[in-house]
């Protein structure tokens, strides 16, 4: 069965300074999205019937020509939005200077257990700064959540609801080694996940897609606990920072965007040959619908 690709996530710069311990990003490398490649593979995504596109990183905010990456876009009829960590001064002011041309923006966090599992310093508090500083129609503080407790949680629903934003939430997610580095075992893990979404579900209107979700975690990270690993269902692209599509930044095939246009339409329309794995786990979601992203509850795009 084909998923019909309707958005792409585009990896504009192949580093990261954040660097965060539980990182999803598959790839890493040097430099920039180069503006003429990514004009090109705008114009095949749109021939496949893509219709927007979220710029992620690296942080999207180091890109030098980042206005003209937004404006190729909307040339193509394509909605922009956009994952940041930005908190220094001059990469809240990158993203202020765009962020009126943004359907939206997610400002990715951490919880205080997250913080210190990930070796990070996005705290909620900075993101909400950040999110303050700009003009931008939906604003989305992306927390990613361990070992939350409630003054947390409950200084957070004061937090979100004094700005005004959008919040969603995810597990940190971690394989079977990432545990054992962490001195910890699968069952301890899986319960504080349900402990973390039942403190959340005290102050906030937390799903039940939500829970399903943290079931299917488990069933992908530990098949042993029951439940099989899925053929890739994602209905969004993935654009490398060297011009490569994917349809899933884990995928092992690609194709490049100087392909043939035939050969890049055949690539995002046939059915995706890869099986979800444990380290996709936290951003593929077989069974919400496609409104999860405007939910309090959803993975990272």
């Amino acid at each position: 069965m084909s998923t019909h690709v309707r958005t792409a996530l585009v990896s504009t710069a192949g580093h990261c300074k954040v660097a965060c311990g539980f990182c999803f990003r598959a790839d890493r490398a040097h430099g920039f999205l180069g503006t003429a490649t990514y004009a090109r593979t705008l114009s095949r995504l749109k021939e496949a019937g893509v219709e927007g596109v979220c710029l992620t990183g690296g942080e999207p905010t180091h890109h030098p020509q980042l206005r003209q990456l937004i404006r190729l876009a909307h040339q193509f009829g394509m909605s922009v939005s956009m994952v940041t960590s930005a908190r220094t001064r001059g990469e809240v002011i990158a993203l202020s200077q765009v962020a009126h041309l943004l359907a939206n923006v997610t400002v990715s966090a951490d919880s205080q257990g997250a913080m210190m599992l990930g070796r990070t310093a996005r705290t909620a508090a900075s993101g909400v700064d950040t999110l303050r500083a700009i003009s931008t129609e939906t604003k989305i503080l992306h927390l990613t959540c361990w070992d939350l407790n409630d003054d947390e949680c409950h200084d957070l629903a004061c937090l979100v609801s004094g700005a005004r934003v959008e919040v969603q939430f995810s597990p940190v997610v971690l394989d079977e080694r990432a545990l054992h580095r962490n001195g910890m075992v699968v069952q301890d893990y899986l319960v504080q996940q349900h402990l973390d979404a039942d403190r959340l579900g005290h102050y906030f209107n937390v799903s039940g897609r939500y829970r399903a979700y943290l079931g299917e975690l488990r069933d992908l990270q530990f098949p042993a606990t029951g439940g099989e690993r899925w053929s890739c269902r994602s209905g969004a692209a993935y654009i490398t920072a060297d011009g490569h599509i994917r349809r899933c930044p884990y995928s092992q095939a690609s194709v490049s965007v100087h392909a043939p246009r035939a050969a890049i339409r055949h690539f995002l329309t046939a059915p995706a040959q890869d099986r979800v794995t444990p380290d996709c786990a936290a951003i593929c979601r077989p069974s919400a619908t496609s409104d999860d992203r405007s939910t309090s509850c959803a993975a990272p795009a």
